[in-house]
C-alpha cells in the first residue's frame, strides 16, 4: 500500500520550513530538551443501526451497512522523537482553547523537568503562542510560550511531520471500525497509545537536508538558479 501526499508548490518559504524541520530531526538528543511532533485529526463518530453479528470461527464480525452519525471528535497527538512515547487526548472540538489546554497538559504532566520543547506542527491558525494568552492568565501563558519553540511544516508539508506516521498506525489499528462516542474513542486511543508506548516504538527518519537538496535539486534550482550547482 502506498501513502501519497500533495507536496505543493516549492518556494523559498517551503524550503526554509522544510530544512528547519529536517535540521531538528538530525540533531542529537539533548539534556532537558524534548523534540515533539504534534498533529490533530478529526474523526466522524458512527453508531450502529443494527447490532453487529459477532465473529465466529473462520468468519469475521459482520455489521450492517447502515449507520447513524453521532457527531465529530478530534484526536490530538504528540509524539516524542527521542523516547518513542506518544501522548493523546480526544476532544469534541479543535479550537485555540483545546490547543492551549493540550499543550499546558503536555508540558505539566509529561515534561515538567524539561527546559525546552521543540515542537513540530503545521501552521493551522490555532497553533500560535497567542492561543496561550487567549485562554490562560498572562503569567502562565508567557511561561508556557517560553517553554515551547515552534517549528512549522510548510503548506502541504504534512509528510515532514512524524505525527502523521503515528496517525497512519492509529488509523490501521484503531480507527478501522465504527466508534459511536467521544468516551469510547478516548478509551480506544489510550489503549493504542499505551501498547505502542510499552514497546517504545520509534520512527527511524533518514531524510536529511542534504538528501532533500540532492533529490529535489531541480525544485531548489527553480527557486534559485544558484542551487543548480549543488553537490554533496
Amino acid at each position: 500500500m502506498k501513502k501519497q501526499w500533495c507536496i505543493g508548490k516549492l518556494d523559498g518559504q517551503y524550503l526554509a520550513n522544510m530544512e528547519d524541520v529536517l535540521d531538528l530531526y538530525a540533531q542529537e538528543p539533548a539534556f532537558r530538551k524534548a523534540r515533539i511532533c504534534f498533529d490533530e485529526r478529526p474523526c466522524q463518530l458512527l453508531g450502529q443501526v443494527v447490532a453487529p453479528l459477532p465473529m465466529k470461527a473462520g468468519k469475521p464480525e459482520k455489521q450492517d451497512y447502515e449507520y447513524t452519525r453521532q457527531g465529530r471528535a478530534v484526536i490530538l497527538l504528540a509524539y516524542d522523537i527521542d523516547t518513542g512515547q506518544r501522548y493523546v487526548q480526544v476532544r469534541e472540538q479543535r479550537t485555540k482553547k483545546d490547543y492551549a489546554e493540550f499543550m499546558e497538559w503536555l508540558a505539566k504532566a509529561h515534561y515538567s523537568q524539561v527546559e525546552q520543547i521543540e515542537l513540530v506542527q503545521d501552521n493551522l491558525n490555532t497553533h500560535t503562542y497567542g492561543a496561550f494568552y487567549d485562554h490562560l492568565p498572562a503569567e502562565q501563558a508567557r511561561a508556557l510560550a517560553q517553554k515551547f519553540n515552534f517549528h512549522f511544516t510548510p503548506k502541504h508539508g504534512s509528510w515532514l511531520n512524524m505525527a502523521e506516521i503515528e496517525f497512519s498506525s492509529l488509523a490501521r489499528e484503531c480507527l478501522d471500525r465504527r466508534i459511536e462516542s467521544v468516551e469510547r474513542l478516548q478509551q480506544e486511543v489510550v489503549v493504542w497509545s499505551e501498547n505502542r508506548n510499552a514497546k517504545a516504538t520509534k520512527i527511524h527518519w533518514s531524510f536529511t537536508v542534504n538528501t532533500a537538496r540532492l533529490k529535489m535539486l531541480s525544485q531548489y534550482a527553480d527557486v534559485n538558479e544558484a542551487n543548480s550547482t549543488y553537490n554533496n
